[in-house]
This record gives structure tokens, C-alpha cells and sequence, in this order.
């Protein structure tokens, strides 16, 4: 089976995240939220030899390679098709509680390069961009029928794009004439409405466009901050949950929901006497993200923007560790 996806600090992953040393180290659960094709659960169930895994992902297609590729490993690890927010909520507390859980959001270089699914416009093909299939939403429903105001708005918000709302007129009055269905249908429009000097920087000009479609078709960042939480709640005390993200936008949900897990307290300001209990949910383990060293950047290239946080559970976390004060 060829493997197309490198797993992404896999090397840190395993020393922040190792069940060595640790009360369970013997019989050690873990969840991985997001398998793909495997690669970091691979890793881990080859180096710790007791160590049980689910693996949870919303693509059936790419978890039947994740069950080839696993398959020397098949009593010590479990499948669960579907996304991580609705395995997490549905969990039965009563259950086995996971010690590890690990999060990578990060696309799988499979998606790109094989699904045929419209994930990037290095290959001419339908605009779809749907990790679960099952989904209604596509990227193709997106451009054609979402109104030019909300158009722009997501692609600014999602992708940070300083030409949103050029794109999304001329996506608009392109659409007019003519349906927009394919990636390089897609990727020339926006090519050819940009200002020049723009067209020919470090990245291609429609990339931070796929990059707010994909995730308004996914969902990703409206299912994080909850799956997030419920995650932590069905992870058992003394366990550890690492999360890697490769955005400031997603980052910037794991650090904010963090940083309150770790806080002593989260009562209003207005409240003149702690009444929340006055002790952190848990220790942040990685005070500063974990980033890949120069070599890894070189020898996959994608793991570049990627950021590992890391924490370890003491107690479960009501709703107030979840939106802050």
C-alpha cells in the first residue's frame, strides 16, 4: 500500500503525548480524533505495545486505508466513522474514558493529491471539497449560490484574503453567464481579477480562497471549540490531549480554551468571591506551541505552519472554561 500523507510532528507527538511513566502506561487508551491515513497512530501503536487506539475520522474512504495500513495491529485498535464532535458527545461516560487524545487539523496530503474532490487546483477537478461526502454543502453550491456580501465575508474571515470582495464579484458576475464547477475554472477567475503584482507572490493567488471554501464546507472551525471541550470532559483525569493546528484561526481557539482549562479561576469580574471552585481543570503542558525543527520542514514541506499544545487533565471543566470571561 503506498502511504501518500507524512504525519506532522510525529516525533513530538510521541514524547509529549507517551504514556510512559504515567499510571496507565499498561493499559493506556487513546483517541485519535482525526486518523487519516493512519501515520500517527501507526507510530504510536508500534512503539508502545500496550497501547489501545480508536481512530476517528468523517472520510470513510481514507479510514479504508487507515484499516490496511493498521492492520497488523487489528486487536489493539477500533474504527469509528464519523466526525470527532459527534463521537465525543455521544460517548458513554460509563465506558473506558481514552488517557491520550490527539487532534491533528490538518488536511491529509491524500485529499489533495487523490480524493478528486477539488481540495486544490493543482488538478482540474470538481469543486466539492466535502470530507464527509454524506454532506449537503459543497464548495461548488458555495460559489454558485451563496450571495456576493456573505461570499466575501467568508473568505476574508477564513483566509484572511485582502481581495475578498474583488473575488467574490467577479465570482458573482461570472456566475451569471456561466456555473462555476471546477477547480481550474475557479483558480483562473481569481488568477485573472487580482491586481499583477499580486498573481505573482510566494503563493498562488486563489490558495487563501480554497483555503475559507474548504473550511465553510467542513465546518471546521464552528465544530472545534465544543468538540474541543466535550473531548476533555471524556478524556480521564491524569490523561493528556494535544491538538495541532496549522492556521492562526484554529490556534487561536485551542490556546484561548487552554489557557481557561488552566486557569485557577473564571468567575465574572463582577462576582466579588470566587465561587467556581478556584483550581485549574488543568496543567498546560507546552507553554509555548511545539513547532517542527528545520529538518522536518525540509523533508515535508506541508508541516510548516503546524503547532502542537499539549495539556493534562486534573478535572473535567464546566462551560465557563469553554467561552472564558
Amino acid at each position: 500500500m503506498e502511504i501518500v500523507h507524512t504525519p506532522v510532528l510525529l516525533n513530538e507527538c510521541l514524547q509529549y503525548l507517551s504514556p510512559v511513566g504515567e499510571s496507565y502506561e499498561s493499559h493506556a487508551l487513546m483517541v485519535d480524533s482525526t486518523l487519516g491515513e493512519g501515520g500517527h497512530t501507526y507510530n504510536f501503536l508500534s512503539k508502545f505495545p500496550d497501547l489501545r487506539i480508536i481512530g476517528v475520522d468523517a472520510d470513510a474512504n481514507i479510514q479504508k486505508r487507515a484499516r490496511e495500513r493498521l492492520e497488523p495491529f487489528s486487536s489493539r485498535v477500533k474504527f469509528y466513522n464519523g466526525w470527532f464532535n459527534d463521537f465525543y458527545s455521544s460517548y458513554d461516560l460509563n465506558d473506558e474514558r481514552p488517557n491520550i487524545i490527539l487532534f491533528d487539523l490538518g488536511i491529509s496530503v491524500f485529499h489533495y493529491e487523490r480524493s478528486g474532490r477539488g481540495f486544490s487546483f493543482r488538478h482540474d477537478e470538481k469543486l466539492d471539497m466535502r470530507l464527509n461526502t454524506a454532506s449537503p454543502l459543497t464548495a461548488e453550491k458555495i460559489v454558485n449560490e451563496y450571495s456576493e456580501e456573505k461570499l466575501a465575508n467568508l473568505i476574508y474571515l477564513y483566509s484572511d484574503e485582502k481581495y475578498s470582495r474583488k473575488i467574490a464579484g467577479t465570482i458573482c458576475s461570472t456566475r451569471q453567464t456561466q456555473k462555476i464547477e471546477s477547480t481550474k475554472q475557479l483558480a483562473d477567475l481569481i488568477y485573472n481579477c487580482v491586481p499583477a503584482k499580486y498573481r505573482y507572490g510566494q503563493i498562488h493567488p486563489a490558495t487563501r480562497t480554497f483555503q475559507a471554501l474548504r473550511i465553510e464546507v467542513n465546518s471546521e472551525l464552528s465544530r472545534l471549540p465544543n468538540a474541543l471541550h466535550t473531548a476533555f470532559n471524556v478524556l480521564a483525569c491524569g490523561g493528556k490531549m494535544g491538538v495541532i493546528t496549522f492556521h492562526s484561526l484554529e490556534d487561536r481557539i485551542v490556546k484561548n480554551y487552554f489557557r481557561n482549562l488552566g486557569k485557577q479561576c473564571v468567575c465574572p469580574p463582577e462576582v466579588p468571591k470566587c465561587v467556581c471552585g478556584g483550581t485549574p481543570c488543568a496543567v498546560i503542558v507546552t507553554r509555548k506551541p511545539v513547532e517542527p525543527t528545520a529538518d522536518e520542514i525540509k523533508m515535508n514541506s506541508p508541516s510548516r505552519s503546524a503547532k502542537l499544545r499539549v495539556i493534562k487533565k486534573v478535572r473535567d471543566a464546566d462551560e465557563s472554561r469553554l467561552f472564558g470571561v
